[in-house]
């Protein structure tokens, strides 16, 4: 079967869905960008667009596979497509050329037509996607010739430019299927039509409704102080000595991301960053040190080294203050007593979360969970994460855990609680309980049809040449003209 609707569903929030193929990896296509041309292109230009496409190969590729719009798809984009699933261990058995072929012509109609519709990504914004990429490939690799080598690129830069270029073309190809489905809603009648016209009602498995309450060591003020002066003589070194904050980095700084980077960042107003970390980022003026300031990661200092536009070039060092012995024992006793309470109906466990737990966004709620993937109370057994599963699949409906031990993100102990507030076992779906599942459900078949329709439009109205074997495929939609 195509990739064609694993890709589209990927656009969407699965609900129900097991994993999705997004063609979204660097490596999935090498791709010439033709411009100041039209829909529709004569087959003369056309030829001088594969004549330059195959002239601008650094190695020898076996042809144009096919043209979609401004975009051209290579042969040897579909064998590097193939390398690069393989490399992240997605089964390609059952997949083929065929397969890969659909998926490029869909990712590039999505683009071409994302710039007709003047869609606009601004450069800055996937400047600092290809650093986090580069870095992740890199501490993956072990090196950065070793990423090279892997992708066939003689310098940084090079791979850096064909990143830039694959990741336009991928958030074009995002920003297009979600400006088609943004508008679209279901209303209750719609949902009930859904669930009444369901040939096989689906089955949910076992699901639970959870709350938590985490008790953190107590950080000692005094080794916050040694953190904080610390930084402070890093920053007057830098200063006044004209020492490196990037080799005080690497020496010093307790991110694992960037440490070894001397501290490098590229930053932008839209990344997922704290936010204490992006006020004083983008407070700073180039050559600028901040002063000490605290995030939930630890304690900071900032180097601004460049500022282009609303993206910020920066270093950072981070310390992590640590917890001592005592103030480890003194929690675990107290989430023990805690405990000891709740079991005895001395107290609701609702109400000791609220008085005494340490996880400020469960707190208020009396220690609720959300389900970060659905946005409501009840998590799937099947499909929690693993550690959390392992935590909660032996307790029954009411049932607390025993003490259980996490780590924070730093690294640093933490001592919880869990509590089974509500347990439905494996069921077929009722209209009545289960109505924002089956909305979701309803939600996304009608999403999906409106991306399909969208598509068999638009492919009849965008220049499109298939050539080779490629014209031999099966196709769900129409991608052959004659």
């Amino acid at each position: 079967m195509q990739l064609k609707i694993m890709n589209l569903k990927s656009t969407i929030k699965p609900v129900l869905a097991g994993v999705c193929i997004l063609l979204s990896g660097m490596g999935y296509a090498q791709e010439v960008v033709v411009t100041d041309s039209t829909a529709i292109q004569p087959d003369a230009e056309v030829k001088k667009v594969e004549k330059a496409a195959q002239g601008a190969q650094r190695k020898k590729v076996d042809g144009i596979a096919a043209v979609v719009g401004n975009y051209i798809i290579l042969d040897s984009d579909i064998d590097l497509m193939y390398k690069d699933m393989q490399s992240q261990g997605i089964s390609t058995q059952e997949v083929t050329d065929c397969n890969l072929a659909g998926s490029l012509m869909e990712n590039k109609l999505y683009a071409h037509h994302a710039i007709q519709d003047s869609i606009i990504i601004p450069d800055a914004q996937i400047n600092g996607v290809v650093d986090q990429q580069i870095k992740g490939l890199t501490q993956q690799a072990g090196s950065i010739e070793k990423v090279l080598d892997f992708y066939n690129k003689e310098t940084e830069q090079e791979l850096r430019d064909e990143i830039f270029k694959l990741t336009k073309q991928r958030q074009l190809s995002q920003q297009m299927q979600q400006k088609i489905i943004a508008d679209i809603e279901v209303t209750p009648e719609e949902v009930r039509q859904y669930y009444v016209k369901m040939d096989e009602k689906p089955m949910f498995g076992t699901e639970v409704e959870l709350a938590q309450i985490v008790i953190e060591p107590e950080i000692p003020q005094a080794e916050v102080k040694k953190i904080v002066d610390r930084l402070n003589e890093f920053k007057a070194d830098i200063e006044e000595n004209g020492a490196s904050f990037s080799t005080k980095a690497v020496l010093y700084s307790q991110d694992p991301g960037t440490a070894s980077d001397g501290g490098r960042i590229t930053l932008t107003r839209k990344d997922p960053f704290v936010k204490e970390f992006k006020d004083v980022a983008f407070s700073l003026q180039e050559g600028e040190i901040s002063e000490p300031f605290k995030t939930e990661f630890g304690y900071h200092i900032i180097q601004v080294d460049k500022i282009r536009g609303q993206t910020v070039e920066l270093r950072h060092l981070l310390l992590i203050p640590d917890v001592t012995n005592a103030s480890v024992e003194a929690a675990k006793k107290e989430i023990e007593e805690l405990r000891k309470k709740i079991v005895n109906n001395e107290i609701e466990f609702a109400a000791a979360a609220r008085e005494a737990s340490d996880e400020e966004e469960t707190r208020a709620e009396g220690g609720k969970l959300i389900n970060p993937r659905t946005g409501d109370t009840r998590f799937e057994l099947t499909k929690i994460d693993p550690q959390l599963y392992k935590q909660v699949e032996a307790l029954d409906e009411g049932e607390v855990s025993l003490i259980l031990t996490q780590q924070d993100r730093t690294g640093r102990p933490q001592f919880k609680i869990i509590k089974v507030t509500k347990k439905i076992e494996e069921h077929e779906a009722n209209y009545a309980t289960d109505y924002l599942k089956i909305k979701e459900l309803a939600l996304r078949d009608k999403q999906l049809k409106a991306i399909e329709k969208w598509q068999k439009e638009k492919i009849k109205d965008t220049y499109i040449k298939v050539n080779g074997k490629y014209r031999d495929c099966d196709y769900a939609s129409g991608w052959v003209k004659n």
